[in-house]
């Protein structure tokens, strides 16, 4: 009879078998994390930890985010909503000044019995804190970690920079152009100097706490590296050597692609020692490179602490993980660096989704999928109904057979200047866009990416004869998604 029943447990969707029984979730949310890791084909990087993860868990290779810049990415992730559904563009407008009491995903799963927890990097640092959406929620930079550095003399420095343009009466912009330092360190001090480490202790312990609860958990946990500056333990940085970094090989810009749809990187201009405008020298590229991949290892090493963690509490055996990179980021890919485009390098992110006593650890998932589509999976995933508001569609039925392809289109978007957004899709071998006037609705750029022949995206092709049947079904794709209800929507209007 236990045999039987088994069996039949056995061949039950995952959804039924945790109807009465909710899973926990664990999300892990990490900043800049482009899909430069082992588990992606980048052997040169040391990634032991997300490797082991990738393992364990659905690896989806076509995953996108819906806007490259970290507030509007979050946002759409927990509202199951694109960019301009939500109201959230770049980092100009908050969520909650726009939206009374939306029902984000935390707030959901709250008012469906779920303890609700935030650590570290979640929604973004502006009204992270949402009580109505938290039980409970630390933030490891509002305690001992009141800089983005870890050295005690970066510490010095900064008191003393500080000072003087307290001095001097600067502000705002003025304030931060002179109390800055530069774009990387490396130091020989404790980790507990270090934010992602001293929050991976806190979440250890809060998985201590919970392990015997009666009330399931939705834990956030969020790693601001490899955001600049590239802060890590010098172990980390020994881990490359940069003199024979693999560096880009696509630095220059995109032929014909227009010049909206390129950026200048001021956020790292923002830094010390970066030139204010052209490029930075092969000494400072090799330098940042660096610093990014000694980054990525050391967030590695915590995701690493943490699901070693949740194995040994016996949490492991029911809960759902989710990591999520929130978007890419360039460095000298395209001339560029940062975020904050609508090309592939920077709107396709790492995304791994673990499930508990299930079988398919391993598996890789090759249709697009967005961000939007996590609220609505696990929603599913938890026996919940997905609310109306959510734009997304779930992925579940991957949860039974990763090969299964729905899904044909990823949406993503960025609001440029003077009106005008990129709104792109890709879909199949194309990366299209169009830059819209918002207040119009006119096209007044277009692009397209053939990714059979020009995976990076060097050439915009898009006044290349043979493509001119492409276009037309290209644009009508485009349009079927958050572009066209937006355009029509300021029509009706």
């Amino acid at each position: 009879m236990k045999k039987l029943l088994l069996f039949l447990l056995g061949t039950l969707p995952a959804v039924l078998l945790f109807s009465a029984d909710k899973p926990n979730i664990l999300m892990i949310l990490i900043d800049d994390l482009r899909p430069e890791l082992g588990c992606y084909g980048a052997d040169h990087m040391v990634t032991p930890n997300l490797d082991r993860l990738a393992k364990e868990s659905l690896r989806f290779d076509q995953a996108y985010t819906a806007q490259a810049v970290c507030l509007p990415s979050r946002i759409s992730l927990f509202s199951g909503q694109y960019p301009q559904t939500t109201g959230v563009t770049n980092l100009q407008a908050k969520y909650w000044d726009i939206h009374d009491n939306p029902l984000t995903l935390t707030r959901y799963l709250r008012e469906n019995g779920y303890h609700t927890i935030a650590l570290g990097k979640v929604y973004h640092d502006e009204r992270w804190q949402e009580w109505d959406d938290w039980t409970d929620m630390m933030n490891r930079r509002d305690s001992i970690h009141k800089t983005k550095y870890a050295s005690p003399e970066s510490a010095e420095i900064l008191k003393k920079l500080d000072e003087e343009a307290t001095a001097m009466g600067l502000k705002d912009k003025e304030y931060r152009q002179y109390v800055k330092l530069g774009p990387t360190e490396q130091t020989f001090g404790s980790d507990e100097n270090y934010h992602d480490y001293d929050m991976t202790n806190l979440v250890i312990e809060k998985l201590r706490k919970l392990k015997n609860s009666d009330e399931p958990f939705f834990m956030n946990v969020g790693y601001r590296k490899p955001h600049l500056p590239f802060v890590a333990p010098k172990r980390f940085w020994d881990l490359y050597d940069r003199d024979t970094l693999k560096m880009t090989d696509n630095p220059d810009a995109p032929v014909d692609a227009p010049q909206i749809a390129l950026m200048t990187w001021g956020e790292l201009r923002n830094f010390k020692d970066v030139p204010a405008e052209g490029p930075v020298s092969e000494e400072q590229a090799r330098e940042l490179t660096h610093g990014y991949y000694a980054c990525v290892s050391f967030v590695d090493e915590q995701v690493g602490r943490l699901m070693e963690a949740l194995k040994k509490t016996g949490l492991s055996e029911n809960t759902l993980v989710v990591l999520w990179g929130d978007h890419g980021w360039k460095l000298g890919d395209h001339g560029m660096w940062c975020k904050h485009t609508n090309y592939e390098i920077d709107t396709r992110i790492p995304l791994m989704v673990r499930l508990p006593n299930q079988d398919q650890g391993g598996v890789v998932v090759t249709e697009p999928t967005e961000t939007i589509d996590i609220y609505p999976t696990i929603c599913e995933y938890v026996d919940l109904d997905v609310p109306e508001q959510v734009e997304g569609q779930s992925f579940a039925y991957l949860f039974e057979d990763g090969s299964i392809s729905r899904q044909e289109t990823a949406y993503s978007e960025y609001e440029r200047h003077a009106g005008i957004s990129g709104f792109s899709i890709k879909h199949g071998d194309f990366r299209y866009t169009e830059w819209i006037h918002l207040e119009s609705g006119e096209v007044r750029f277009k692009e397209l990416y053939d990714h059979s022949i020009d995976p990076d995206e060097n050439r915009n092709a898009v006044a290349d004869s043979k493509y001119v049947e492409s276009l037309p079904s290209l644009s009508f794709v485009l349009h079927k998604g958050p572009a066209g209800r937006f355009i029509k929507e300021t029509n009706e209007e």
